[in-house]
């Protein structure tokens, strides 16, 4: 963080001066993101994109999702039909990345199961990153700012 004043009901914040508090606000959030990302992140967003279902496949049944993932394609064909010992079944989510078009499938293939749980974690670990990105955000930004400018 660099000097930070008040000037004439403004801000001078990182070589920025005459900023309002909305200003301040977006410039703090950039330089949080700046500094957040690393390369776990890019592995989170891998996984997430390259989960998108935008392969063809086969004909697949009526009520069924159209297309497949790239990653869901390699991990099939690495554990080929390998199940789950003992019948165990277990939950993946399919038809999106929000909980009001996701729905719940039961799964006994192994490559099933990994090809649709990757780009979750993906997105569960973006979702972390957002939150710790805007707390510091805010954070930052509150001790800055004078009392009526402050979020909460």
């Amino acid at each position: 963080m660099d000097t930070v004043e008040e000037l004439n009901g403004t801000y001078f914040y990182a070589g920025r001066s005459n900023l309002t508090a909305s200003e301040l606000l977006f410039i703090i959030f950039c330089e949080k993101t700046a500094e957040h990302f690393g390369i776990e992140d890019v592995g989170a967003l891998a996984a997430l994109l390259g989960g998108i279902n935008n392969q063809t496949t086969r004909t697949k049944p009526r009520d069924a999702i159209e297309g497949t993932s790239i990653i869901s394609k390699k991990v099939r064909k690495f554990f080929g039909n390998k199940m789950f010992p003992f019948g165990i079944k277990l939950p993946t989510w399919i038809g999106g990345y929000t909980p009001w078009t996701v729905k719940r499938k039961m799964v006994r293939k192994i490559g099933t199961f990994v090809g649709r749980t990757i780009p979750l974690i993906g997105e569960v670990i973006l979702l972390g990153d957002v939150f710790k990105i805007t707390y510091s955000s805010i954070r930052d930004y509150n001790r800055i700012v004078r009392g009526g400018d402050k979020i909460w």
